[in-house]
């Protein structure tokens, strides 16, 4: 745990208000009491929390940012514009196990996305309390979907006024909407007495119930601002304190209205003092001093009862912040009241920043189970700390989740009363003579999970990225893999650009750390570059200063490769993290070892498909034609789609088709459609026989698949063209003059299914110069919105990228059509592939194919374009 609770920077971005008061908002629309906003990020293909309402930031830094191709509520909103419910935590597990894994706690959350005009800007999240299933919650989402709605249409006027739209920076943390009274509210002010100037914060202004920017700055008016009879004695204290003599106790203040407010006071320079010192020899000056205004709200906290408990007491509110404890916990953990209340816990007690005590706190802000641990207290020598009559032994701490506060409770674990009995079996408890219970640094069922879902080894060493390196705080990731007793780097992130080059292709007998580490099978750890360079002198090194960890990739015995992670600054590895890095590297070799399979069976599928797809389409003078395959990314890269050109008789068949599901199997029956579509149109058959004919074949095969398919017959001649269609999405038409239409062909169910199916024709004109184009879903199918609109894009796109494609003159001495246009129809083609081309994820696979004819008196000396 570290950092701040809070954020006074002023970010990049939106303005903060505009996106606190729509976290706000949610809140208030919703039984949550935590929420956030993603939006995207201007550098890379991530989600950043911009807001985070509810939660200290540091506590959940590994949800900070999430990349858009993760399997996450908030990145699968974003992609595919549909709201996601998670009621509970079982629901959670079933659809996330990712993430239920890392936060395996007891609630709910609603997620949905920020839209506008079809511009997506980010997710709005909200978690709440766990509920028995989703209908429950529905008219929470209906509420919080119109909050999103309205924080979209401002993200939309604010990009059109030239605004920032995207986020960059780390999240601002923010307390969410009062549930009620306000207990524990913290206002922070500073004093300097060699100027007399007061600073207060916007919460210690509201705490005294003084305007906003009316406060004059001055001692005088501070003390103006309480009741007259604390007034005359505050300036003396805070003069005492800043001569080194602080209260031993909150102050009791009355506002000027008769509201009850603690004050701490201490010195502001750093320098510590406890009740009781003599005065420092530097003391003859007055120094700044620093303090909170605390308002405990009603009940015990305003009383003073909890001062008399034996056990420590303290408060957090939702940010981290102590904004109570009783002098026993002061005691306990070693730090003064002064020093506790108005501070997080972490920056109060920094001993206490260990995976144990974030992983309960997070159990405690997140569910309304109590927590109980136990954490061993540090032998301190700091001469500024309360003295501590157990220290080396253990406190059992107890968190109590509330609405607003989380209620901490501390007392020596070898001193809990006999009849005390804990509220659920303490697995985690000490046993006498042991180290601390502490939790991994890591969870590694969360790499392990993540990495089931790897297939290929770019994704595994991407899931390494994005989901070790920053749990260790690391910078650089170099993963090599042994091919003929050679390393060859097949990742690496955060090196100085070419200064991996000279290590490629090592072999095995080379004195390196990466080397020996997969040779020797044991990690290498090295606290400092300097560290590192002894253990390897003359080895080569970059800039930096930092750690490094080499970790051998050894899987079922055999060597995979070599994993390197670099750290900006010297570090040392605890036996802990070297246990658990070297568990996690087994994970990864097992990973990478499945993946290079996986990549060699991808090989020799994308080797069949290749040899199914033709290699050179059927020419004629009159038509020039022009096909493009792009093969899905998921999966085995390969599927069922297919295109075909196909000599029938004195004129052309051209044919697109789609098999169900991806893969070998997909491929296969592709291929044997394509065969059978190809006997048939060769034997000049009518459309509709070669529709049925297939079909019957199909079902024959019984290969438990079926497919759709557009068959189309040309008369180059004539341009008249017989259609018929199985189930198939329907040809886009673009006229010589420019017009583009969907060609609506009344068409049949797909192939496979029904031996009756009839499959009606359909004719149309084909004048020259004009583009017929017929294509697969994976073109104009987008999750989250209906294909519809992809169609619609698509026959925009066909209609400008076809602009200068205009049919031939009669004059036939002049240039030819392609000629004068400049653009040829592959250049078309590639035009309407190029988005999808460019992207890194493509669910589907894709199919295109595009015809046009050319006038008579141009055609000599043509030939039809072929494909990829």
């Amino acid at each position: 745990m570290t950092g701040s609770a809070g954020n006074e920077r002023k970010p990049s971005g939106p303005p903060p208000a505009l996106l606190t008061g729509a976290v706000a908002d949610a809140l208030r629309a919703t039984d949550g009491r935590t929420g956030g906003v993603y939006l995207c990020s201007a550098t890379s293909p991530l989600l950043r929390l911009a807001v985070l309402a509810g939660l200290p930031g540091p506590l959940f830094r590994p949800w900070w940012r999430v990349h858009m191709d993760r399997p996450f509520p908030v990145a699968d909103v974003y992609r595919t514009g549909v709201p996601v419910v998670l009621a509970n935590a079982t629901e959670m597990m079933r659809r996330y196990a990712q993430l239920a894994a890392g936060l395996p706690f007891q609630f709910g959350s609603l997620y949905v996305p920020i839209v506008a005009d079809g511009r997506s800007f980010g997710v709005l999240a909200v978690l709440r309390p766990a509920s028995a299933g989703a209908a429950e919650v529905q008219a929470e989402r209906e509420r919080l979907t119109a909050v999103a709605d309205d924080l979209g249409a401002a993200l939309l006027r604010l990009g059109a006024d030239g605004g920032d739209v995207t986020w960059d920076e780390e999240p601002l943390c923010v307390r969410p909407p009062a549930a009620g009274p306000a207990p524990g509210r913290v206002g922070r002010f500073s004093w300097d007495p060699a100027t007399d100037v007061v600073t207060l914060d916007e919460q210690a202004r509201v705490l005294l119930g003084l305007p906003p920017d009316e406060f004059p700055g001055t001692l005088d008016a501070l003390a103006l601002a309480v009741d007259p009879t604390d007034a005359h004695r505050l300036p003396g204290l805070l003069h005492r304190t800043a001569r080194g003599r602080p209260p031993p106790l909150p102050l009791q203040v009355r506002t000027t209205e008769g509201g009850l407010r603690l004050l701490e006071l201490w010195d502001a320079t750093g320098v510590a003092t406890r009740p009781g010192d003599a005065p420092a020899a530097s003391s003859a000056l007055p120094r700044p001093i620093a303090g909170v205004l605390l308002d405990p709200g009603p009940g015990a906290l305003a009383d003073g009862a909890a001062d008399l408990l034996p056990e420590g007491v303290f408060c957090l509110d939702r940010l981290g912040l102590v904004v109570y404890a009783n002098a026993r916990a002061g005691h306990l953990l070693g730090v003064p009241r002064g020093r506790l209340v108005g501070r997080s816990l972490w920056e109060a007690v920094p001993w206490l920043n260990q995976p144990t005590c974030e992983e309960h706190l997070r159990g405690a802000l997140l569910s309304p189970e109590p927590a109980h641990f136990h954490v061993r207290l540090p032998v301190t020598t700091d001469p500024s700390s309360v003295p501590r009559p157990y220290e080396g032994d253990w406190l059992r701490v107890s968190l109590y989740p509330g609405a607003d506060l989380v209620t901490c409770k501390a007392v020596p674990a070898n001193r809990v009363p006999n009849d005390a009995a804990p509220e659920r079996p303490e697995t985690d408890a000490p046993a006498s003579g042991t180290a601390a219970s502490t939790a991994p640094i890591y969870r590694p069922i969360v790499l392990a999970i993540a990495l089931t879902e790897a297939v290929t080894a770019r994704q595994v060493s991407a899931v390494v990225m994005q989901e070790l390196l920053p749990a260790f705080g690391g910078r650089r990731l170099a993963i090599y893999l042994l091919q003929e007793r050679h390393l060859y780097l097949a990742w690496e992130s955060g090196f100085p650009e070419g200064f991996l080059a000279p290590f490629e292709g090592v072999g095995l007998d080379a004195r390196l750390p990466g080397v020996e580490t997969l040779t020797t099978g044991r990690p290498l750890f090295f606290d400092s570059m300097q560290q590192l360079a002894d253990a390897y002198p003359g080895i080569d090194l970059d800039a930096s200063e930092g750690a490094r960890a080499f970790l051998p990739l050894i899987a079922s015995g055999r060597p995979v490769g070599s994993c390197i992670l670099g750290f900006d600054r010297s570090r040392s590895f605890s036996s802990e993290e070297r246990t658990v890095l070297t568990a996690l590297a087994g994970l990864i070799a097992h990973a990478m070892e499945k993946a290079q399979r996986y990549d060699t069976e991808a090989a020799l599928a994308r080797g069949l498909q290749q040899a199914l797809l033709p290699r050179r389409l059927s020419q004629h003078a009159r038509v020039e034609t022009a096909g493009r395959y792009l093969p899905g990314t998921e999966g085995m890269d390969v599927g069922g789609d297919w295109y075909d050109v196909v000599e029938a008789g004195d004129g052309l068949a051209l044919v697109i088709g789609d098999v169900q599901g991806h893969g070998v199997q997909a491929a296969a029956t592709m291929g044997q459609l394509r065969s059978a579509v190809r006997a048939f149109a060769l034997g000049d058959r009518p459309p509709e026989e070669v529709m049925g004919g297939t079909n019957h074949l199909l079902i024959d095969l019984d290969p438990g698949q079926f497919a759709s398919c557009c068959y189309v017959r040309l008369d180059p001649a004539t341009g008249l063209a017989r259609a018929v269609r199985a189930g198939h999405l329907p040809p886009l038409l673009r006229h010589p003059d420019g017009r583009t239409e969907v060609v609506e062909l009344p068409g049949g169910v797909v192939l496979g299914v029904d031996p009756r199916a009839h499959y009606p024709v359909t004719e149309l004109r084909l004048e020259p110069g004009a583009i017929l184009a017929l294509y697969t879903d994976g073109l104009v199918e987008r999750p989250g919105h209906d294909i519809d609109d992809g169609i619609t894009d698509l026959r925009r796109a066909l209609a400008g990228a076809g602009a200068g494609h205009r049919p031939a003159e009669t004059d036939t001495a002049g240039p030819t059509a392609e000629a004068r246009s400049g653009r040829s129809l592959a250049d078309v083609a590639d035009l309407l592939t190029a988005t999808a081309r460019q992207a890194a994820d493509r669910a589907d696979d894709i199919a295109l194919l595009l015809a046009t004819r050319r006038a008579a008196e141009v055609t000599h000396g043509k030939r039809a374009g072929h494909g990829p």
